[in-house]
Parts: structure tokens; sequence; C-alpha cells
């Protein structure tokens, strides 16, 4: 086991600008707000709270190509690279709260540096593998993955603010669940490294039990290794996740989200968490709680919490004490 699954370092990265909506950068507030870390501790976790890191502003940051926010996005991820490398040097699972998603460059990267046998499950409605060339939007947060793979290294130009990356997983390291909005050159790499994915269709007709128990047979079941789990809140359908900024209908339920990190806490494996894109300023105020308690029921869930209700085991609730 990479690390102690129940001792944890909450990393807030309050950034925005990989992509164009504002109010992300409100993400890590919001789920302390909703008293994120003081559930985490309740359930016997140890954490230690980081706090929020502070993203300088970068000055006449142009576009390259269309690639909007370079600089920025990569002195962000750098730093964020750093705070993650020495929570793993603790021995502590990484939990970084977004902010938007080019925020897993450096998340990832950190966590490869001290584990460079990572395996990556990216939950997500996108695969945010778009190159610096094949992009639409230019937004970064639709990016990332493609900064990380060592098989894309030399397609990737050399974009401002980046020349700090060392691409650290491998195609075969990474697996997708929730797909449903895939850019047509991302669906090229994707078939063309043979990366696994689970879009919406695979998981309806085989089921999340099954999709899961493929994911960490296909990853771990040969050699237990750490897992970084990358969670966008888009991967949920919008009915539960609706403050989000690229919300896209036909997602996982709130159950196959629990399900999916439930199945992870079991491995004993979990090392890292990204809990990306969860953008306060977003619909209405009911909306708004909606997305914040699922993410923080999702975050719980990788930490141990059981639908049916935990107890210690010492306690005999058939003959209490009176």
């Amino acid at each position: 086991m990479s690390s102690n699954p129940k001792s944890i370092e909450i990393i807030g990265a309050p950034f925005s600008k990989g992509q164009p909506r504002g109010g992300v950068e409100g993400g890590p507030e919001a789920l302390r707000n909703a008293h994120l870390v003081e559930k985490l501790k309740k359930q016997g976790c140890d954490v230690h709270d980081y706090g929020d890191l502070s993203f300088e502003a970068v000055p006449n940051d142009t576009p390259f190509k269309i690639v909007k926010n370079p600089r920025s996005v990569g002195a962000a991820t750098r730093k964020l690279a750093g705070v993650v490398e020495e929570a793993q040097k603790q021995k502590r699972v990484s939990v970084v709260l977004g902010g938007d998603h080019s925020l897993a460059i450096g998340s990832i990267s950190g966590h490869a540096r001290v584990h460079n046998d990572l395996a990556v499950i990216w939950v997500d409605a996108h695969t945010d593998i778009n190159t610096p060339q094949t992009t639409i939007s230019g937004n970064l947060h639709g990016q990332p993955v493609s900064f990380l793979l060592r098989e894309l290294q030399n397609q990737m130009p050399a974009v401002p603010g980046f020349s700090w990356v060392t691409p650290c997983i491998s195609a075969q390291n990474i697996v997708y669940i929730g797909l449903r909005d895939v850019d047509p050159g991302e669906h090229y790499i994707v078939k063309t490294l043979g990366i696994k994915c689970f879009s919406m269709t695979e998981v309806d007709k085989l089921g999340i039990g099954r999709v899961m128990e493929e994911t960490l047979r296909y990853l771990v079941g040969s050699k237990p290794r750490p897992i970084h789990l990358s969670f966008d809140v888009d991967g949920l359908d919008p009915s539960y996740t609706p403050a989000t900024g690229t919300p896209v209908v036909g997602g996982l339920s709130l159950r196959e989200g629990l399900y999916i990190a439930e199945e992870i806490y079991k491995t004993g494996l979990l090392s890292g968490l990204d809990i990306v894109e969860v953008n306060p300023s977003l619909g209405t105020s009911d909306g708004v709680t909606r997305t914040v308690n699922t993410a923080v029921a999702i975050a719980q869930a990788c930490f141990g919490v059981a639908r049916e209700g935990n107890h210690d085991p010492g306690t005999n609730y058939l003959n209490p004490p009176l």
C-alpha cells in the first residue's frame, strides 16, 4: 500500500484560468463550508488542512495559438505539483479541492514524482485529452491528460509555462469512466493509443459493478499500486451536480459515483484525489447546495463512509448496556 488511506492532506486550489467561466475558484471554500474537513475527521481520518494555495497573476499571458492563459495555468499547476509531492513524501493521501480540471496536470505530476507507477481513474463527461493542436476551445481544462501522457510527448509543442512538465503516465495506466462528450480529435487519440474507457453507453450496458471490477482488474489486478482518482463533478448527471461549468445530461447517478469511490476505497490503494469543477456561482442556491453536498459525499466515500452504515465492531448492538 502506498500510503495510509486514513491520513489525508487537504489542498485547496482556487484556480479558474483553465476555463472561461468565473466562480470555479470558489470551489474549495464551498466544500470547506460544507464541513468536508470536519466530516472526514469524524469518520476517523487523520486530516491535515494545508489551506488554499495562492496563485499570483501572470502579466502579459497572451494565448499560445488558441490556447488561453498558458503561463497562468503552467505556474499554478507547477505550484500545486510541489505541494502534492510533499504530501506524498509524508505518506498522506493528497486531496486537491478545485478549481478547474487543468489542475490535474499539477496534482498527478506531483503524485508521480513520488509514485512513478501510478494508476489513474478519471471520472468525467469529457476525456480532457485534447492537445494544443486539436483543441477547439483553447481551454486548458480540456487538455490536462495530453500533458501527462508519455505517448503524446512528441506531439506536444513548447507551450509557454509548461517547460517544467515531464509526462509521467502511460496510456495503459489510465481508465476513463462516465464519458459522453468527446471531441473528434480526442476520440482519435483515445482509440489510437488504446486507452481503456467506459462511456455512459458502456456503464448502462455493463452496470457500474462490472465497470469497476474491470477497471480495478485492469489497473491493479496483477500489480497493486497507488491509485489517483481525478473526479470531475460533471461526470455525474447535472441533476446531482448542476453547479458546474460544462454539464452534460445523461451522466452517472449519485449511486454510481458513490460506488466508484467505495470500490476504490476497498482496495486500500487510494493515494491521491482531485475533486474539481464545483462552481458555486452557477445556478440556483439549491443547485449549488446539491452540487457541493454531492462532492462532499463522494470524498467521504473515498475514505470509508459506507451506505450500509458504519459501526464499531466491538459494540454489541443486539444487547446494549442499560
